[in-house]
């Protein structure tokens, strides 16, 4: 098959198209040609090297966490997925390689696809609406009539994690630049800051979660919108002691942790509130509810470009300018 090879870490690096063999599927494997994949920040981090300590990655390999195609295959002890079926998956960590033309899932990371979307569209959408799901429904536990500020509305997963706030319920804020105003009203935001121009913690207050892309300043400032006893929610880090223990990181990376988020954990428990960060994980149950959120409409993609297969650099190339309206898809197959 043919795939994409990450050969050295490196900021920016280019991934060499190149021939390697098929996969072959375990017993609980299913073996999936791939039709379209998304590209996600945490592809382009980990080329950079960034997750070097966390990840059990070492070059060369193939990047990429999101899939849409068909079932090719399937393992001996696979009960849930036959051959044709269409599938979406983020591949669970220690398996990834999406940006090629098969890859095999373990079946508990795989889901059938949306029947109402095409493949490219539904490659855009596991690992962001699956990070908005642990977000929102298991880690924020909102309800009606909370009030939600997520940064960042107009990238991948913003966009996804706001129509997903508002079908629960709550009352949506977002920071995002003004040009992307009426898109994000469009998708739910009940009220959109523009980053450039106001500081979102002088418009708001008194909120039950913040979930924060961003570092620094920017996850500092956003505990002053937290009512007491509320909830700031990272997904970019710092990571904390008890995310290396989730992950089986060893004693010292687990003090490592530990002293990275120290001054945000600090300053959070000063305020009443509480610092989470969260390193969202496959699961093909819950992909199987968010397609029926998709089916009903209640969730609908949001993808800024789709380029050929032997364009995956430029694909990254465009990523990472950081200004890319919803997601960046990669199509391997023509009906993609």
């Amino acid at each position: 098959m043919k795939a994409y090879i990450l050969h050295a870490y490196g900021k920016g690096a280019a991934l060499r198209l190149t021939d390697r063999p098929d996969p072959r599927p375990g017993p609980r494997d299913v073996l999936v040609r791939i039709h379209a994949a998304g590209l996600n920040q945490l592809d382009s981090k980990i080329r950079d090297g960034a997750f070097k300590p966390l990840l059990p990655y070492k070059p060369p390999l193939i990047l990429g966490h999101d899939l849409a195609g068909t079932v090719e295959a399937v393992g001996a002890e696979v009960t849930r997925f036959a051959p044709g079926d269409r599938v979406w998956a983020r591949p669970r960590d220690g398996r990834i390689g999406t940006l090629a033309e098969r890859i095999a899932v373990d079946q508990d990371d795989l889901a059938l696809a949306p029947a109402t979307i095409g493949m490219a569209e539904a490659a855009s959408l596991p690992l962001v609406a699956l990070t908005a799901w642990q977000a929102l429904v298991e880690r924020g536990q909102v309800k009606a009539g909370d009030k939600v500020l997520i940064h960042a509305g107009s990238g991948g997963f913003g966009s996804v994690a706001i129509q997903l706030a508002r079908h629960l319920g709550t009352r949506v804020a977002t920071t995002a630049s003004a040009r992307n105003g009426a898109m994000l009203h469009d998708l739910g935001a009940e009220t959109v800051i523009d980053y450039r121009s106001e500081r979102f913690e002088d418009r708001l207050s008194g909120y039950d979660l913040v979930i924060c892309g961003q570092e620094g300043d920017t996850l500092v400032r956003s505990l002053k919108v937290l009512r007491p006893g509320g909830r700031l929610i990272s997904i970019s880090g710092p990571p904390t002691q008890e995310f290396a223990q989730r992950q089986g990181l060893n004693w010292a990376m687990r003090q490592v942790m530990r002293v990275l988020s120290a001054g945000i954990r600090r300053k959070a428990r000063a305020s009443g509130v509480h610092y989470e960060f969260l390193f969202m994980r496959a699961d093909g149950d819950q992909l199987t509810r968010i397609a029926a959120l998709v089916d009903q409409g209640a969730i609908r993609p949001v993808i800024d470009r789709i380029l050929p297969f032997a364009e995956v650099n430029a694909a990254f190339t465009h990523l990472d300018t950081g200004h890319a309206r919803g997601k960046v898809v990669v199509a391997l197959h023509p009906d993609a």
